[in-house]
């Protein structure tokens, strides 16, 4: 404990220069505005800012890009809360409340728990980070396609929270989701699905079009039919940052997300977007008052924030520890360790502590500046956003939202995917369909088809009912369908019983 802590030390005082200040603040900053721009995905804004560090020291070149990745999970819930884009796909749970808050008025709110959520999410993953890398990296070892497959289906478990009473609209939903992801070429067997001829739907349909034009043009085609072309402005906004008596209640909710994204981060190809529906299902089931969810739940901005970032520590495990990415920006971060002759492993523990742990130090330091910037930025965009007419807000958002769609992968069909999505958007809000159980199946199908083929090829079906964790983790899926299921029916029950004692009163 006390070598890790004078590790930790050292490492601090290796940021304490005006240059590693300067280099995490600009990388925050990056990350923010990259995140809150749909279409440019954490991994993406890492991406591209991998040639500068070419010039830079490792330590250097490390910290810019960790202040880019944490400010880049965070900088999608800016745009999810105020207009309904979210600008990263984890930060489409953000919206399910986080939106409805902004609606409210209660903007300032929203964003107060939005970005001291991804503080406390990335501050918790990064001690967990710190003191269990070696031991969970281990864990996330001993995981199966089978296991990956049983926790994908318990991702799917949480439809039932999403939909709420009509659990039978959101499982139709979802199951749009999964039947989505069966377009383009068959990652086993290479055989062609529904692509019609298209070349690029050969790789299937992908996930930016998608959540921009279920979310952003839907919401906008939804409000169109309701708009009279006059030039009014938004709602009265509280643009006030909530009170610490407030983030004291959500207390719980911050640190469960947190462990929940760190704990799921660290299964490759798992991610925020995953820990993040979990997670909100989790605080839904847990809260005294769930009908509010969904409505303008301050614990359900929470839960999706904190989980978000936190999944950073969790995807940091495999990267330092194995040298396995945990996500598609630790895969680019690994490449930038390369590059200044750095090999991720057990090895870079006992042979470069200083550089992990100033590693380590960044992390803190990133989620410090992410708090500072925060505070400084969020608010002028939220007034911007609230103070600016709908006749320029719309054509804004629907710009935005056809420039991220082409930006992905400069082509034409990601734009028209993104305005079929956005007209099906608008058809689900207008028939209350929910949208985001289909953005549930998309993330989930791919990762539960690819998991489910290779279980099958190295062990057969015997993997899905001997290996332990595979197990469990179905016993858990099964109880979070069932348990509802009974709390409801006993709940009509005492309402039957209670109605037929007043008939015999009376």
């Amino acid at each position: 404990m006390l070598e890790i802590l004078g590790y930790l030390g050292q490492g601090f005082l290796n940021l304490i220069d005006v240059t590693s200040i300067l280099l995490v603040m600009l990388g925050v900053a990056i990350g923010i505005v990259g995140g809150a721009i749909p279409g440019i995905s954490p991994s993406m804004a890492v991406a591209l800012l991998l040639p500068v560090t070419y010039s830079l020291t490792p330590v250097q070149g490390i910290i810019l890009l960790m202040g880019i990745y944490t400010g880049a999970n965070y900088g999608g819930a800016i745009t999810a809360i105020a207009i309904n884009t979210p600008g990263t796909p984890s930060s489409a749970v953000t919206s399910f409340d986080g939106y409805p808050l902004c609606q409210q008025g209660r903007t300032g709110e929203a964003m107060g728990i939005a970005l001291w959520a991804s503080v406390a999410g990335g501050i918790i993953s990064t001690i967990i980070l710190i003191f269990f890398s070696i031991p969970l990296s281990k864990l996330a070892l001993k995981f199966w396609p089978s296991e990956y497959f049983a926790l994908c289906f318990m991702g799917l478990t949480t439809v039932a929270t999403l939909g709420g009473k009509q659990w039978q609209k959101a499982l139709a939903a979802v199951l749009l989701g999964l039947l989505i992801n069966t377009m383009g070429v068959d990652p086993i067997y290479g055989i062609r699905r529904f692509t019609f001829g298209v070349t690029a739907l050969y790789d299937g349909i992908p996930m930016v079009p998608v959540l921009i034009g279920l979310f952003a043009l839907g919401e906008v085609f939804s409000n169109l039919e309701k708009f009279n072309g006059e030039g009014e402005k938004g709602k009265a906004v509280d643009y006030k940052w909530p009170p610490f008596s407030m983030h004291w209640k959500l207390k719980w909710s911050y640190i469960r997300a947190s462990v929940i994204g760190c704990v799921i981060g660290i299964f490759p190809g798992a991610g925020g977007t995953i820990a993040s529906f979990i997670s909100y299902d989790v605080e839904k089931r847990l809260s005294k008052h769930p009908e509010e969810f969904g409505h303008g739940a301050l614990a359900g901005v929470s839960a999706g924030e904190a989980a978000d970032n936190g999944s950073i520590g969790g995807a940091m495990v495999p990267l330092l520890s194995l040298g396995i990415p945990g996500s598609a920006t630790a895969a680019v971060l690994i490449g930038a360790l390369q590059i200044h002759d750095i090999t991720p492993g057990p090895e870079l523990f006992t042979k470069q502590p200083d550089l992990v742990y100033t590693l380590f130090a960044s992390m803190f330091f990133a989620n410090a500046m992410m708090a500072f910037i925060g505070v400084i930025g969020t608010k002028g965009f939220a007034r911007l956003t609230n103070s600016l007419p709908k006749r320029i807000l719309y054509p804004m958002i629907v710009a935005f939202s056809i420039l991220g769609s082409y930006a992905v992968e400069r082509s034409v069909v990601h734009v028209i995917l993104c305005l079929a999505f956005g007209l099906l958007g608008w058809l689900m809000k207008k028939y209350k369909y929910p949208a985001s159980p289909v953005v549930l199946g998309v993330v989930l199908g791919k990762l539960m088809e690819n998991n489910f083929s290779r279980a099958l090829m190295v062990s057969g079906w015997s993997s899905f009912y001997t290996r332990p964790f595979t197990i469990i983790l179905f016993i858990i899926s099964i109880a979070a369908i069932v348990m509802p299921m009974i709390s409801d029916h006993r709940k009509k029950k005492a309402g039957t019983l209670s109605a037929d004692a007043e008939e015999d009163v009376d």
